[in-house]
């Protein structure tokens, strides 16, 4: 009787020896190649490494972090990735839920129609920008009217093209996150709330929200990191530009007498690009990419610590 509590105590210690050394190769790599790039990361945003003098770089502090806060062209990327990822969240989970909508009725087609709608977000975001990048120039411009000139060519449209290249391309990809959830909707409560005369807005509002509210938290979190990380797109669609004017309200923040040109599309990920390889200021655009994490994990926690609220209140 005293024998089996040891044994029992042994076979589960022995079990979570096994279950370590499972974990362990990845736990490794995850140490070699996430961790400790990251924390040399912070160790390079304090030096005023450029790539070319590694090895012999200065210790510098947080002098760049100075400077980067003083920087009205980081401030305004910020402020245009902030605009971006709104608007683009806002598109990519509406368009992506009225597509669930419509392939989970009982179409014919519904199956070709899920395909179909998915298959955007099988190309390459360097891919995806040149092949918009001749429909908007080239195709639409064509056409001529509200199309000529082209939306990239201007610094108040080229925001919204590049919203339109990237809701096509992931709207598929969200919408089957949304098909997953509205699948698992118990059909008895839609066709008893049809029975009782629930319209199509009211078992929307009442039965299909509340239980596919999970979804939604998952659909935002991806949505909002994946805004904050544009990249490869943006690079191929416009390369940052056009040109257009600094906001008067930021040039006042930073007392300029004289608003500078910036470039309209040019997000964080851009920025932080350009400082780091264009301009071969490594330590600053380190600097840069830690604030920019330090942001993105602020702003992706409150969202997701709010929509699980908003997911026990529904």
């Amino acid at each position: 009787m005293v024998e089996k509590p040891r044994k029992v105590k042994s076979y589960k210690k022995s079990n979570n020896f096994v279950f370590f050394l499972f974990i362990l190769p990845s736990l490794f790599c995850f140490t070699l190649f996430v961790i400790v790039p990251f924390i040399q990361g912070i160790y390079y945003s304090m030096t005023d490494w450029t790539g070319l003098n590694t090895g012999r770089e200065n210790f510098i502090w947080f002098q760049n972090y100075v400077t980067i806060f003083s920087d009205y062209g980081f401030a305004y990327s910020f402020f245009r990735t902030a605009i971006y990822s709104v608007l683009n969240i806002v598109a990519i989970n509406a368009v992506a839920f009225g597509l669930a909508l419509l392939v989970t009725q009982k179409i014919k087609i519904r199956n070709i129609a899920r395909a179909g709608f998915f298959l955007p977000n099988l190309i390459g975001g360097l891919v995806l920008g040149y092949i918009w990048q001749f429909i908007y120039n080239n195709a639409l411009e064509s056409l001529g009217g509200i199309f000529s000139p082209s939306i990239l060519a201007s610094g108040d449209s080229a925001l919204f093209g590049l919203i339109v290249v990237v809701t096509w391309q992931y709207a598929g990809y969200i919408m089957m996150i949304y098909i997953a959830a509205i699948q698992n909707v118990p059909q008895d409560l839609l066709e008893a709330a049809s029975i009782d005369g629930a319209n199509i807005w009211q078992r929307l509002r009442t039965i299909i929200l509340p239980l596919v509210a999970q979804a939604f938290t998952i659909a935002l979190f991806l949505t909002l990191v994946t805004s904050f990380k544009q990249f490869d797109t943006v690079l191929s669609l416009t390369g940052g530009g056009p040109a257009t004017l600094l906001p008067v309200w930021l040039a006042s923040l930073y007392n300029l007498d004289i608003v500078p040109a910036v470039q309209s599309t040019d997000l964080i990920a851009i920025n932080i690009y350009d400082e780091a390889f264009t301009y071969t200021r490594m330590g600053i655009g380190q600097a840069k990419a830690i604030v920019f994490f330090t942001v993105l994990i602020i702003f992706s926690l409150t969202q997701v610590y709010f929509n699980k609220k908003r997911e026990v209140e529904l």
